[in-house]
């Protein structure tokens, strides 16, 4: 009646066990791995930057796409595209969907997979309908915000926010924004005699 979530592969499994003992192994196993600011995040396709990781991170997100296509979009306008992998919106999205749905599956309790059904999955079909509309229905359309973002790119348009950001720097500059602030001068301490027999405080002063 119901078909299982895809498996990752070798590759993906090695990722995510490093990512694992990056999160929850001792010093010795975390300073095996080098740096692990640098380890592959499959939720994040542009950090998997082995050809031979990135090439199986597309087979299955491409398994992952048909199966909620198939499992969970009953509308046609909730469907994912097939020209997905040319919507980077959509790619970005689609690996985090994936990734979530892949931990809640091997969790021990079912509240994240709960979680992923109430607010995961619906979150990201209503971003998806709102971004796409009816573009792609009958086939991939090009980009519509295409020249908005060719005049974003002009000389003229970037001449303008390195203008702007000169000079909020130079605002910073004369105004101390920004300065570490120095130490506020202290009144030198008060100092008194004091009678050890009595405890009685008499002033120098």
């Amino acid at each position: 009646m119901t078909r299982r979530f895809p498996m990752v592969g070798p590759q993906l499994q090695l990722a995510y066990r490093e990512l694992t003992i990056a999160d929850k192994g001792d010093d010795e196993q975390v300073e095996a791995l080098g740096d692990i600011s640098a380890l592959p995040r499959p939720w994040d396709p542009a950090s998997c930057m082995r050809p031979d990781l990135r090439e199986e991170l597309w087979v299955w997100l491409e398994e992952v796409v048909d199966w909620l296509n198939h499992e969970y979009i009953w509308d046609e306008h909730g469907f994912i595209p097939q020209c997905w992998p040319k919507h980077p919106h959509l790619v970005h999205e689609i690996a985090v969907v994936a990734d979530q749905r892949r931990r809640a599956g091997i969790a021990l309790t079912p509240d994240a997979l709960e979680d992923w059904h109430r607010y995961c999955l619906p979150a990201f079909v209503d971003r998806m309908k709102i971004r796409c509309k009816d573009h792609c229905g009958e086939g991939h359309r090009q980009w519509p915000a295409r020249g908005a973002y060719t005049r974003y790119l002009s000389d003229a348009a970037g001449d303008g926010r390195r203008v702007a950001f000169a000079e909020d720097i130079e605002h910073a500059a004369t105004t101390g924004a920004g300065r570490r602030r120095p130490m506020p001068t202290m009144p030198p301490p008060h100092l008194a005699s004091v009678n050890l027999d009595t405890g009685e405080v008499l002033d120098d002063e």
